[in-house]
């Protein structure tokens, strides 16, 4: 019988996930982690070497929703087939982390899509090009918050900024506590700083829109180009499409690397924890307003209010935080349509109670 090939304590696993997989150990099955995603096909490593791992019938049967499937990062119960082909899917182990995303199936319904599984950091990455969005920095924060791992925020492309300096002060300005670093991965400068989260070990994945940089990021931490990189589009330096799947990698030293499609969109999913700590320095405020249950509209003695006329708070965070809100509720009731047809309800009992206020008060107004 030939001697493992792969420690797999390279690929994160510990005595913590050991103790979760006793439970199958039993039955012949052994552990393997996600290396690898595109489409259908997920390839795991073993302690024998890497397998194709194959989700059967059984298996799609008990998957309740597509957030059940294996992604990568996942630590899978894996039951390999006597001719060496492959293996079988049996479960997905409990995940510690998980960066989810909303995304509608095509037909109206919401369902949760996992990114990347068992990360300790997420470094999220934005270009400092004409592409830079305060927005959607918050909106990825959000989610990272939310995913139970770390995030960290990476400015790239700081060969191109006319003013890196200060676009860290506003990252950081609304980056909830994460560290923020200005970097440019094709000259290499900066790229020390993120040597601190690239532990043996542990991993970290690269998240954000396309043509960010992730990919020659991924390539400058490996030390060659094991991802292919395109140029962005001269008229608006949108990023194009170049990794299509996901793919876990171990660094040279040790460190473990997701790196990930870009995301042309990001839907909320669950991120009520998420939005409380990128938006905590107005939820910080909202306990000095007058009113309990103020809206920060037009409340009289609203904190949130007045730190904004005093130039403290800037209105456009007031009305980002408003934005993901209303679209964190809008797609928890697509995602449940008990929920929908409870806000319809709602919604139409609020219309019914002002017509008839609105009739009443015709009625006394012209007697």
């Amino acid at each position: 019988m030939l001697a493992p090939s792969v420690d797999l304590a390279t690929y994160g696993w510990d005595p913590a996930w050991q103790a979760t997989f006793a439970e199958h150990a039993g039955a012949g099955f052994v552990p393997g982690r996600v290396v690898s995603q595109a489409r259908e096909q997920v390839d795991a490593i073993t302690a024998t070497g890497p397998v194709v791992a194959i989700m059967q019938r059984g298996f799609r049967r008990a998957a309740v929703a597509a957030g059940d499937y294996p992604t990568v990062g996942d630590w899978l119960t894996l039951e390999p087939f006597a001719d060496g082909s492959g293996a079988a899917v049996r479960a997905v182990l409990p995940r510690r982390s998980a960066f989810a995303r909303g995304r509608s199936d095509g037909s109206g319904q919401v369902g949760r899509q996992v990114v990347a599984a068992n990360v300790d950091t997420v470094f999220i990455v934005v270009a400092l090009t004409r592409d830079y969005n305060l927005r959607r920095a918050e909106r990825y924060l959000a989610l990272a918050w939310s995913s139970g791992a770390h995030p960290v925020v990476i400015l790239n492309k700081a060969d191109l900024a006319d003013d890196a300096a200060g676009r860290r002060e506003e990252v950081a300005a609304l980056a909830a506590g994460a560290d923020v670093h200005v970097l440019s991965a094709l000259t290499g400068a900066g790229l020390e700083a993120l040597a601190p989260y690239l532990v043996a070990a542990r991993t970290v994945c690269l998240l954000g829109s396309s043509g960010v940089g992730k990919s020659t990021i991924t390539n400058a931490l490996l030390g060659e180009g094991r991802q292919r990189v395109r140029d962005v589009r001269e008229d608006d330096h949108r990023g194009r499409h170049t990794t299509t799947g996901r793919e876990l990698f171990v660094l040279p030293g040790g460190g473990l690397l997701i790196d990930t499609p870009g995301m042309r969109s990001i839907g909320l999913w669950e991120s009520d924890d998420g939005l409380e700590t990128t938006f905590a320095d107005i939820d910080a405020l909202a306990p000095s307003c007058r009113f309990s249950d103020c809206s920060h509209r037009a409340e009289p003695g609203c904190a949130v209010i007045a730190a904004i006329e005093a130039g403290d708070l800037d209105p456009e965070r007031l009305s980002s935080q408003r934005k993901l809100e209303r679209e964190l509720r809008a797609q928890e009731r697509r995602a449940s349509p008990p929920a929908a047809r409870l806000a319809t309800r709602r919604f139409a009992r609020a219309i019914r109670t002002v017509n008839k206020e609105k009739h009443r008060m015709q009625r006394w107004e012209y007697p």
